[in-house]
């Protein structure tokens, strides 16, 4: 069975809007991602890649694979003053109908996210949209080191599949071991039903 072709196309639910990635979000990305504890973990390349500013605002779009892959914006619709404020990215990358495989990955939140629902329900709606059009495994990784990001891929339900070696070059110029895991579509009833219940155990 061939997975279907997967909208490009808003998402929302759980208190967050994901929005297709336009020039127009920079601004709001910027503010969000360009910090130092937002690359510390290993995401932009790690440490050496941080980037704030200016600097951010040019390099993210060569990062992020825009036109390669469904990159999406994620904003807070529960701000006090409706104020829809963007406050990460993630992207569904490596769509493979014919194997009915994909990949969510390049996410990240700003700081003051960490540890609340934000994770949980953008991972709900995006792999909800998946599952959804037909696909039967989604891929997600961390770089070895970072054991935040590690640690959310486990409490979201996904099975620890290996260590891909030597899988990217961090922005120090050394060489990343990737921590793989995966949710296929057998597990995604129960994922789905414990996500829900984090949702509502999780503050906002």
């Amino acid at each position: 069975m061939v997975a279907a072709a997967l909208p490009y196309t808003a998402l929302e639910g759980h208190g967050l809007l994901l929005e297709p990635y336009e020039p127009a979000h920079l601004p709001g990305l910027t503010a969000a991602l360009g910090h130092p504890e937002v690359f510390a973990g290993g995401w932009g390349g790690g440490p050496a890649g941080a980037r704030s500013g200016d600097d951010f605002a040019a390099w993210l779009p060569t990062y992020l694979p825009i036109g390669r892959a469904h990159v999406y914006v994620v904003r807070s619709l529960t701000a006090p003053d409706a104020a829809r404020t963007i406050i990460g990215t993630s992207t569904i990358l490596d769509l493979a109908p014919a194997a009915e495989s994909a990949h969510i990955g390049y996410t990240a939140y700003t700081p003051g996210h960490w540890g609340s629902s934000v994770n949980p329900a953008a991972k709900l709606l995006l792999l909800g949209h998946l599952f959804d059009h037909g696909y039967g495994r989604v891929k997600l990784q961390a770089d070895v080191r970072n054991a935040r990001s590690r640690s959310g891929i486990e409490k979201l339900g996904a099975q620890f599949e290996g260590i891909a070696r030597r899988d990217a070059q961090r922005a120090d110029g050394s060489w990343r071991d990737a921590a793989v895991y995966s949710i296929v579509v057998d597990e995604w009833p129960a994922v789905r039903a414990a996500l829900l219940r984090r949702l509502h155990e999780t503050p906002a």
